[in-house]
């Protein structure tokens, strides 16, 4: 879920600054300017450099400015990004220090837009005790959806559904089926509600115009982007809160993550609703965009792309004919989970997360002042030579090394570390199963992962397909 949560918001930091305009604070350095660390002396009014900061670039390298940053005034640095003074932190010692020392020294802190379009329940923007009442609500489905049969069985039957849906096909923008995909698997184990039916459709359409609200300016003026996705989440929770009012006057009981909420009782109907947009949005963009850089760099990659292919051919080999894959297959996909972690790392699904100092923090010879923006880039230590050799190199045999693990904060840490880590990577296990041993496929030559911040494709990632034949 952090790593759904950092997603959200790079999705809307960008932007944020708009809105602020009108309701700027001014914080004082209460610190003796020394212990701060180096930075740029000239900003722009308002905007300081943040639209420097927010320039897209290929999710593979960490981007001009901060190359050029980092070049001239270190891995930690000082700055003025969305309104805000902000230390800028490439550095993976202080990430962790940020990270795992959330509610103490550090917090959550989002612009109104964000509340705005996700509410104010929501797990990215809530802390304390309401936090932890509803990520433990989201870690109960986590937890007893990775290893159960029926969902295993969903998993694997619509990836096969999908990947057979292109059999007359020569062209697939696979970006686009990676999202529809993973909606509709959180659908179904969210809701209990199938692909075919017609709400499926409804509601997808709705967090498509509600995604395209993170990537617009603010403005709440009827007929914007901003105003339309504000207006979807509305109509998405009401569908909601009707499917909840539906199950509560029922006597059916599905056996799905609504079911086991309304069961426990410890939420109420808003409450319900904020955690069910929660874990669809996280199902939804997360592991799609993962889905698409596993697919990407294999296409660039023949040698783990042919070792990816031989571990999936031995564990057919090692099933009956009709068999489904189970927990401990996906245990036993070693190399799957190499080539998964590598995409993460090279790809970089997340770029950065937002935290605000809530006292003068001091950290070896720096000091963050009280009320200061903190961002930590993940995608630094990813891409950082003394950390990784050759690291624009997609190399899964790298993970073999345990060392490697703690060089990488893909699902970010802490009190707001991912917890459905776990199962969008099965997910993209069980579906890779069945692409690598059914197609090969091609990337158009200019085609590469951007960061917009957010993760996006220049071409929607379209893939040339061809089908295998097997004996």
């Amino acid at each position: 879920m952090a790593a759904f949560l950092g997603l959200v918001f790079t999705l809307l930091l960008g932007l944020a600054f708009v809105s602020k305009l009108f309701g700027i604070s001014i914080f004082k350095e209460k610190c003796a300017a020394s212990a701060l660390p180096n930075g740029s002396k000239f900003y722009w009014p308002f905007l300081g450099e943040t639209l420097a900061f927010l320039q897209p670039h290929k999710s593979t390298s960490t981007g001009r400015f901060l190359q050029q940053h980092c070049s001239r005034f270190g891995n930690v640095f000082k700055s003025h990004l969305f309104c805000t003074p902000t230390i800028v932190s490439c550095d993976l010692e202080l990430n962790a220090f940020v990270l795992h020392n959330e509610e103490r020294l550090f917090q959550s802190s989002y612009p109104k837009p964000v509340h705005d379009i996700l509410g104010n329940l929501s797990m990215m923007l809530v802390s304390g005790e309401l936090h932890k009442k509803l990520r433990s609500v989201a870690l109960s489905f986590i937890n007893a959806s990775k290893s159960r049969p029926d969902f295993l069985h969903d998993v694997e039957k619509l990836s096969v559904s999908f990947i057979d849906s292109w059999r007359s096909k020569n062209q697939v923008f696979f970006l686009k089926e990676a999202k529809q995909l993973t909606f509709y698997l959180m659908l179904k184990n969210l809701l209990s509600i199938e692909p075919e039916d017609p709400i499926a459709a409804k509601v997808l359409q709705d967090f498509l115009t509600f995604m395209k609200g993170f990537v617009s300016l603010p403005l709440h003026i009827p007929g914007t982007a901003y105003s339309k996705a504000v207006t979807a989440r509305r109509r998405i929770s009401a569908t909601l809160k009707d499917i909840i009012k539906k199950r509560e006057s029922g006597t059916h009981v599905r056996g799905d993550f609504l079911d086991e909420v309304m069961g426990k009782g410890c939420l109420n109907d808003e409450e319900k609703v904020s955690v069910l947009l929660d874990l669809l949005l996280a199902g939804y963009e997360t592991t799609s965009g993962l889905m698409a850089l596993v697919v990407y760099f294999l296409a660039h990659a023949p040698s783990a792309l042919q070792t990816l292919e031989n571990e999936h051919q031995a564990l057919r080999k090692r099933k009956k004919e009709g068999e489904a894959l189970s927990w401990e297959d996906y245990k036993n996909m070693e190399f799957t989970s190499h080539v998964i972690n590598e995409a993460l790392r090279c790809g970089n699904l997340v770029k950065f997360v937002h935290r605000k100092a809530l006292k003068d923090v001091k950290f070896k010879e720096y000091v963050i002042p009280q009320g200061w923006q903190v961002l930590p880039i993940f995608s630094a230590p990813h891409l950082d030579p003394s950390l990784h050799q050759h690291p624009s190199e997609f190399n899964p045999w790298r993970w073999g090394d345990p060392a490697t693990n703690r060089k990488v904060t893909p699902f970010g840490g802490g009190l707001r570390i991912c917890p459905g880590a776990e199962l969008g990577k099965l997910e993209i296990a069980f579906f890779l199963h069945h692409f690598v041993l059914n197609l090969r496929w091609k990337t158009e030559e200019d085609e590469c992962p951007m960061s917009c911040p957010y993760l996006d494709f220049k071409r929607g990632l379209v893939l040339e397909i061809e089908q295998i034949h097997n004996n």
